[in-house]
């Protein structure tokens, strides 16, 4: 499995796959499958594959841990950026085509309302994660400092599902969903830390530091 992992296809297909989700939302824009209300439909999917995508992330370092599939690293990087590019798509669609470019009426939502509040925040930490995920950043920041700056990702998935629970008004099954996920793969880190077992490495992992969005353990 570790051999599939690591072929460059593979890779490419995971990439392709991960781009689904737009070109889905293309196809239903183009044949008329966005609903009533086309805006909060793209705000609605985008949202969802943002905490998705998240929970993808933080899930390889459980699974390559549990599987003995220490490859996995090898994408973590990639699920990171793209739970950022949906987090793009879905504020850019907030807003241009909600609020028309009107920087103003955004700010005055942004302090207003507390869940657009708490989604711009983890939008906000999302950014630096984005822009320090190469190898370059690693050396320029130093490991340990480098991770302590990419634990905002725990923070941002937090806002994630509060931003998501606050904005449903009655149904707050779905975000509960992401919620109870979140909490498991963020107990999985404390428990470890606790017990200190994050600190040995999985046999067979790489030694090359793997640049990854969020890629503390």
């Amino acid at each position: 499995m570790n051999r599939i992992l690591i072929n460059k296809w593979t890779k490419t297909a995971v990439f392709m796959a991960c781009l689904g989700p737009l070109g889905l939302l293309v196809w239903e824009a183009f044949n008329g499958g966005l609903g009533a209300n086309p805006t909060e439909f793209i705000e609605h999917a985008t949202g969802d594959w943002i905490l998705r995508f998240l929970a993808i992330t933080l899930a390889i370092s459980p699974l390559r841990k549990i599987l003995g599939l220490p490859q996995l690293i090898r994408y973590r990087r990639m699920f990171g950026l793209f739970a950022f590019f949906y987090g793009c798509l879905h504020f850019s669609t907030y807003l241009g085509l909600d609020q028309m470019l009107n920087l103003r009426d955004v700010w005055k939502d942004v302090m207003k309302r507390r869940y657009i509040t708490v989604g711009f925040t983890g939008f906000v930490l999302m950014i630096p994660l984005a822009i320090t995920s190469t190898a370059g950043w690693i050396r320029r920041l130093g490991g340990w400092r480098w991770q302590m700056l990419h634990r905002l990702i725990y923070l941002t998935a937090v806002a994630g599902v509060i931003h998501y629970y606050w904005q449903v008004k009655s149904d707050v099954h779905k975000p509960l969903e992401y919620a109870a996920i979140v909490a498991i793969l963020l107990s999985w880190r404390l428990f470890l830390w606790l017990h200190g077992s994050h600190r040995r490495p999985l046999p067979g992992s790489v030694t090359r530091k793997e640049p990854t969005t969020a890629a503390t353990d």
